[in-house]
């Protein structure tokens, strides 16, 4: 167990650590990464897992078994996948059984990552899993059993229904230095170019580690006024039974929630502990990723370091924080529904594609039609997806599945690979920003909480450019005209002080709902701390008002990017106070290099192609444009469309767009 001293220093080290970007930049990355971007093919899990996993009772596979995995890993399987555009391979590394369980499958990675290299391949590794494979790694590790995490009841908490699987502590230093030479293996042994860290999507649980270090962030992070107010003893303090519901669900059990006032718990505990843990949680997940970053980087500074959270949802899931967490690597999973447009509702990756390329992450997702290709030229970074899943010899469109590789979907890898130079280093274009407020989203009201991520989805539906910001990536907002704080009545101090400076600079806001009414605990200031600003630079609109006229008059100028489409129908959703535009589900992004502006423009309807798309854009104020061209996957040849300039804006129609379709505006 740790000792006090040491978890102080811990304290001291997490607080330090909040704000270092450890994120590889441009020029420290690999030069492979932004010349041939990343098309995937996955399969990442030892051969002893799989037994276990598809019903068998052990873990010993059978001489079919055997002969299968071993097709899987041949020469002529490294060929089909570069015959379908593949450059990049997921691959086993470790599972969670035990380096001495899973030494034939380790060594097995060794060469196979040597095949795919000398065919060209670039290599990531499954490094290792958020869960144990307990019956295995117990025998070899029985220390092991005071890394698992623990429910209030005492219970580990398990991977679902995998009884056989245990959450472990990833904070637990025994535990760290464990997985460090697992760490140590997958760059010296594998010489992967990529480490992937799974199911980074639980935080610390209720064993003695975790409460311990609890009790020691208590007693750094606030005053012992502020604790003898709330009735906190620091030394005695226990992690709290009432938390969010997001987070409870995360153990798999139906503690209540401070939102309930039914619940006896909620009552007896202060709602400070609670929301003092549900942070804690979220920093100690991105703290373990972060550790685990630096370690690698101590072995090859230009390892590429990458975790599976789940993507960014209209809400915070907790104890997943994107904004914390991503400063840690290069890239994340996200393995939500498909894409699709039905009945005025959009489901997209499109947040967690923002969210992730503002923070320089690619995403990684399945990628198994056109529309999910398409999603992700449109808005990803130097990454198409997982095209393909190959197993016991087999290749077909992602695990757990039986149909092939859809031979639509080739054609959007051709273009990825053809078209590299139009989406290598380039920049998005947008001139304003939506800003996140953790404790806002968290600890709020649950209508004021969710009026971020509806005005999000506002903006995307209606093709306004914009990217959002979480607290870490404050010091960004000179870039922007405009900040849309919506629902953010709960802000620090040092936010309200750099949105003061932003104003103050002669940025615009946009403020939708409550505004700093409370501080960053959720606890009321006796006046709201941003109400003074000047009234000349801010707009203020209701929660229930129409945010999109309030958002285009706070703007004060022309936006960057006007698209009109053939009307296909009015609709009218409920939770939106104002209708949605012409051919709702056509969505785009602008991006930017030296000398041209390129249009991504994706149809996620399901009723044909959107026709006669009107686009308004604007270029940079002194640049003359020279010509527009469309490109799309089907087509060879870009064609070339007829345009009119006006100023600083030029306008052209884009015939009809199916699925994706880019129209590349150069200038001089």
């Amino acid at each position: 167990m740790f000792t006090a001293r040491a978890l102080l220093a811990w304290i001291c080290l997490a607080a330090a650590a909040q704000a270092e970007v450890l994120t590889l930049t441009g020029e420290q990355r690999p030069e492979w990464l932004a010349r041939d971007g990343i098309v995937m093919a996955g399969s990442w899990e030892p051969l002893l897992f799989r037994v276990r996993r598809d019903g068998g009772e052990g873990y010993t596979p059978s001489a079919e078994q055997i002969a299968a995995y071993h097709r899987e890993q041949s020469p002529a399987m490294i060929a089909q996948l570069k015959a379908l555009g593949v450059n990049f391979v997921m691959m086993h590394c470790y599972k969670g059984g035990g380096m001495q369980a899973e030494r034939e499958s380790m060594a097995d990675a060794v060469q196979f990552a040597k095949r795919c290299r000398e065919a060209g391949l670039r290599v990531g590794v499954y490094n290792y899993s958020g869960a144990f494979i307990w019956e295995l790694f117990f025998k070899e590790k029985p220390e092991a059993q005071d890394w698992v995490l623990l429910k209030p009841d005492g219970s580990p908490v398990t991977y679902g229904k995998a009884q056989y699987r245990y959450y472990w502590n990833r904070n637990h230093p025994q535990a760290q230095a464990y997985y460090r030479q697992l760490v140590r293996f997958a760059v010296e042994d594998i010489q992967t170019d990529l480490i992937h860290f799974d199911n980074h999507n639980i935080g610390p649980g209720y064993d003695a580690n975790s409460a311990e270090r609890f009790r020691q962030y208590v007693q750094a992070t606030f005053s012992a006024e502020q604790l003898r107010q709330h009735g906190i003893d620091p030394a005695t303090a226990q992690p709290p039974k009432s938390v969010p519901k997001e987070l409870a669900q995360r153990y798999h059990d139906a503690r209540p929630t401070t939102a309930d006032p039914k619940s006896t718990a909620a009552k007896a505990e202060d709602p400070l502990l609670a929301r003092a843990w549900t942070n804690f949680c979220c920093q100690s997940l991105a703290d373990s990723y972060h550790d685990m970053n630096r370690y690698a980087r101590s072995l090859r500074r230009d390892i590429l370091v990458e975790c599976n959270p789940a993507g960014v949802r209209p809400t915070i899931i907790l104890p997943v924080d994107h904004g914390r967490l991503l400063s840690g690597g290069e890239a994340i999973w996200d393995e939500s529904a498909k894409p699709r447009y039905a009945a005025g509702v959009l489901t997209s990756r499109i947040r967690t594609y923002k969210v992730t390329r503002r923070m320089n992450n690619s995403m990684f997702a399945y990628v198994t039609s056109p529309l999910e290709a398409a999603e992700s030229l449109a808005f990803n970074l130097d990454c198409l997806g997982a095209i393909c899943w190959f197993e016991y010899g087999q290749i077909v469109n992602r695990p757990g599945q039986t149909a092939p590789v859809d031979e639509a979907v080739l054609p959007y890898v051709r273009f990825f690979h053809r078209q590299r130079a139009l989406f290598r280093d380039a920049r998005v274009v947008a001139d304003l920003a939506v800003i996140r407020s953790f404790p806002s989203m968290v600890f709020g009201e649950p209508a004021t909480a969710r009026l971020t991520g509806q005005v999000e989805e506002a903006l995307i539906l209606h093709r306004r450019p914009f990217q959002i910001l979480y607290k870490p990536q404050l010091d960004l907002l000179p870039q922007y005209k405009l900040a849309v704080l919506a629902g953010c009545a709960a802000l620090g101090d040092r936010t309200v002080e750099q949105i003061r400076r932003f104003v103050q600079g002669g940025g615009r806001l946009c403020v939708i709902g409550p505004l700093a009414t409370h501080d960053e605990w959720m606890l009321p200031r006796k006046k709201p701390a941003l109400d003074d600003l000047p009234a000349k630079q801010v707009v203020r609109a209701a929660a229930d008002s129409d945010w999109l006229a309030a958002i285009h008059q706070a703007c004060g100028g022309p936006a960057p990017l006007s698209i009109a489409a053939r009307s296909l129908g009015s609709e009218k959703v409920k939770s939106l106070p104002f209708p949605l535009p012409a051919a709702a589900g056509l969505c785009c992004e602008l991006t930017e290099q030296p000398q041209r502006r390129m249009l991504h423009l994706v149809n996620f309807r399901d009723d044909g192609p959107v026709s006669e798309v009107a686009v308004d854009l604007q270029v940079p104020a002194g640049k003359k444009v020279h010509s527009v061209q469309l490109l799309t996957p089907a087509g060879e040849a870009a064609q070339k469309l007829p345009f009119q300039t006006e100023g600083a804006s030029v306008r052209f129609t884009i015939p009809q767009v199916e699925v994706y379709a880019l129209a590349v505006v150069q200038t001089d």
